[in-house]
């Protein structure tokens, strides 16, 4: 059991909605993402998402576009966000962290090695956006045997019969995109949500996260009433962009945990 989960099985059993919140690792600084992550547990997020910065990211809004040009150009690499991931660990055994990006700079380290020093940092499973199911062997397979979940995306244009392919071999909890298009975009809405949610869960055990367009406490609210959870990256990154101290920012994120435990 990865700590994912057990953090799914522990919220289950409280009857809880799940709080995941997106940063990206390095942005604006190393020393600065280093202290947003370690604040987040205390803020409420029960997984955290540590976004890998990537020089071409396809499915990011120009907000997360933004925050990954501004880690690269501060010196953020796939090792420092791999320590990001450790540092947390010297404090916190037990909130899962998620890596989330693309596939380019696996690729390069090479999967064996990649995955061999994700697990000795922590992380607990992978989102990667470009890889499609029919690559499974290239990656989310080899994960799934050294011990990390492989979460995959479904969105509103995953029909009825690309869905039991999509769901194969994820695991963790299935990521459903509220909306077409890229990250930070329209505002979900819990109306068009619930009767995707429910159809990916008749094919399906996993928890499904709904993502994408949630901005405040109310969507969070909403959107976690009618799925396991709602994941929100865009709003936090936009308030760290804002130039807000830290403390601000967790303050916002906590607002947004509240919003989704109300659920």
């Amino acid at each position: 059991m990865t700590r994912i989960d057990a953090k799914f099985a522990e919220l289950k059993a409280a009857n809880r909605k799940a709080f995941v919140a997106y940063v990206m690792a390095g942005d604006p600084d190393y020393d600065t993402s280093l202290e947003l992550v370690k604040g987040l547990p205390g803020a409420g997020v029960d997984i955290i998402e540590l976004g890998l910065p990537f020089t071409d990211p396809m499915a990011d809004g120009s907000t997360i576009q933004l925050a990954g040009q501004r880690a690269l150009e501060g010196g953020q690499t796939l090792d420092k966000t791999l320590q990001i991931a450790r540092e947390l660990r010297t404090d916190d055994d037990t909130t899962p962290i998620v890596m989330m990006g693309y596939y380019n700079p696996i690729y390069s380290r090479g999967v064996e090695t990649f995955l061999k020093q994700a697990k000795e940092a922590g992380i607990d499973g992978l989102i990667i956006v470009d890889l499609p199911p029919e690559e499974d062997v290239e990656l989310c397979i080899p994960a799934q045997k050294a011990g990390l979940n492989f979460i995959r995306l479904a969105t509103p244009t995953t029909d009825d019969k690309r869905l039991p392919t999509v769901l194969q071999n994820t695991s963790g909890f299935v990521y459903y995109v509220s909306i077409t298009g890229i990250t930070g975009a329209a505002e979900a809405q819990a109306t068009d949500v619930a009767p995707e949610v429910a159809r990916i869960k008749a094919q399906t055990d996993l928890p499904v996260i709904v993502g994408f367009g949630i901005k405040t406490p109310d969507a969070a609210e909403s959107i976690a009433g009618v799925a396991d959870g709602a994941v929100v990256g865009s709003a936090i990154v936009s308030e760290l962009a804002s130039g807000k101290p830290v403390s601000e920012v967790l303050d916002f994120v906590k607002s947004l945990a509240d919003g989704a435990h109300r659920a």
